[in-house]
């Protein structure tokens, strides 16, 4: 009997062709609804324990989206998560071989949240107002950079409960400058309307970053994307991405969990103590990428000890 190690899960010459033109690949299916649902109770019971969090409480003070970030670092069934190898044989194909998960962050959506912008992630500078990861220069060019993002629904994510809006082919071009800044207003959260739609960016306007102020979203060419528990979808974050407002039943509740995953020749928090961002601050004195593919061959990043040792991606010869 052929296990899920031993397995082959690296995407097809026809999977990768499809990513390159769209941006993402997904709904992939990592757990079976029973198991997923298995899983998010046990990692629900132990989120309230930050003993062995890397992250002090007094540093999260008021930080709403910052205080979701990496509890993969204290949590065994989220380190086991990101380690997949049906996540990272699928990413590997993408990055290459060598790959750090450098972040994970929840996105819970309860009833009456309103959705998130539309928005795209270079840098991730769009908040911190500093870049968080840097990809080098090749041939004397800046590359456009990003991050593969792996999206997983540890519950069910539908059109009523605020799930995910994708723009397929928009992940080449950048809409906005990550270099300005946006101004944080948590009295701005679930009171604006933009295109009818209740929309925001936890406390902040992701238009103040638009390169073009008349520029608007083009919404035709978006789709939802309804995901069942268990089931994840990759895509670069510079993909056009967004999600609907939880407009469903009061016992509903939508959660995600999203790791990030960069080739690790990608400088990851350069020249960066402490990242404040969504009204919060963490100091990076306990951070590290974790290893989830092949060798660390650069040294420029800190690396958890709980790194996979052992476990050498091969890449596919087409």
């Amino acid at each position: 009997m052929t296990t899920s190690q031993e397995k082959d899960f690296r995407l097809s010459t026809e999977e990768l062709a499809k990513f390159e033109r769209d941006g993402f690949i997904g709904p992939v299916k990592i757990f079976e609804p029973e198991e997923m649902e298995e899983r998010w109770d046990a990692i629900r019971r132990q989120l309230p324990d930050r003993s062995k969090a890397i992250y002090p409480d007094d540093a999260l003070s008021g930080g709403t989206n910052i205080s979701n970030y990496d509890r993969h670092l204290d949590v065994d069934l989220l380190s086991e998560h990101i380690m997949n190898r049906e996540i990272v044989d699928r990413v590997a194909s993408i990055l290459g071989p060598d790959v750090f998960c450098w972040r994970t962050e929840f996105f819970p959506k309860y009833p009456g949240d309103e959705g998130t912008d539309w928005h795209q992630a270079a840098t991730f500078a769009n908040a911190s107002k500093k870049p968080q990861i840097k990809w080098p220069a090749e041939d004397g060019e800046i590359p456009f950079g990003g991050t593969i993002t792996v999206w997983t629904a540890f519950t069910d994510s539908t059109l009523e409960n605020g799930c995910l809006q994708l723009m397929p082919g928009t992940h080449r071009e950048m809409n906005y400058d990550e270099s300005r800044a946006m101004d944080y207003d948590p009295n701005a959260i679930n009171s604006r309307e933009k295109e009818g739609i209740r929309r925001g960016f936890f406390g902040y306007d992701y238009r103040q970053l638009q390169k073009d102020p008349n520029w608007k979203p083009d919404e035709s060419q978006a789709f939802p994307l309804v995901m069942k528990r268990g089931e994840c979808v990759i895509f670069w974050s510079t993909l056009m991405h967004a999600s609907l407002p939880h407009t469903g039943s009061k016992k509903d509740y939508r959660m995600g969990f999203a790791a990030r995953y960069v080739p690790t020749k990608v400088q990851i928090y350069p020249d960066t103590e402490q990242v404040a961002e969504y009204g919060g601050g963490i100091p990076l004195d306990n951070y590290g990428a974790v290893l989830v593919s092949g060798q660390d061959t650069y040294g420029i990043n800190k690396v958890t000890e709980q790194s996979r040792r052992g476990y050498v991606f091969t890449p596919r010869r087409f």
